[in-house]
């Protein structure tokens, strides 16, 4: 995994460090191929990938699904926000080192930090806020789970679902791009609410619904 300070001392996301160095990535290298990420990471990726005319391969959460689409040469670049990363050509999976030594690279080739690099990918294609909870699952939970996250809905909070996607749990997809996903951990007893909006008030909010669906 990776970690990454700017040198303002801003602590680089991710999700925000997968965007830019797919964005370097396909400006410096030219290669074929498009951009994979998990379920439960920024679709900040897929804008970069919009811009560019590149693929998106969205997989469930576990880097081997990403690594199955390096070892078949289909992606430039896979990562997770769980500080995963690889690259087309590299070991099919995820290399901490490798992808600090990719943002290092990006800031002398580029002559930018990362903070202004990320700023002009959102003066590009807009900002997005993505972020986290974790509800533990008590027996109560544990008994209607499986049934929660079978059931469809036509809005959360009074936001209209546009899509429904059970790629891994089940991610409520909404008319503005925002979107909300629920899903079991593989290593704890809890249930993961993930959430992305264009705001950081609104990315709270719809953690929030999140959490009332699933309790409720």
């Amino acid at each position: 995994r990776f970690g990454v300070i700017d040198s303002n001392g801003a602590f680089i996301t991710p999700n925000q460090l997968i965007a830019v160095l797919f964005d370097y990535l396909a400006e410096s290298r030219k290669w074929d191929g498009g951009v994979a990420r998990s379920v439960a990471t920024s679709h900040l990726v897929d804008r970069v990938a919009r811009k560019r005319g590149l693929p998106v391969f969205e997989t469930p959460v576990g880097f081997k699904y990403i690594g199955e689409l390096i070892n078949e040469d289909k992606i430039i670049l896979g990562g997770e926000e769980s500080a995963g990363l690889s690259i087309k050509g590299h070991y099919p999976e995820k290399d901490g080192i490798l992808a600090c030594l990719l943002a290092a690279e990006a800031v002398a080739a580029r002559s930018a930090s990362l903070t202004e690099q990320l700023n002009a990918l959102y003066a590009q294609v807009g900002r997005l806020e993505s972020g986290r909870i974790g509800v533990r699952l008590t027996p109560e939970l544990m008994g209607s789970l499986s049934e929660k996250l079978r059931q469809d809905a036509s809005d959360i909070g009074g936001r209209k679902v546009e899509e429904t996607n059970r790629t891994d749990g089940v991610k409520f997809i909404f008319a503005d791009g925002s979107w909300l996903l629920m899903r079991p951990s593989g290593t704890e007893p809890l249930v993961r609410i993930y959430a992305e909006s264009e705001s950081a008030k609104d990315l709270e909010v719809l953690l929030e619904q999140g959490r009332k669906y699933l309790l409720g």
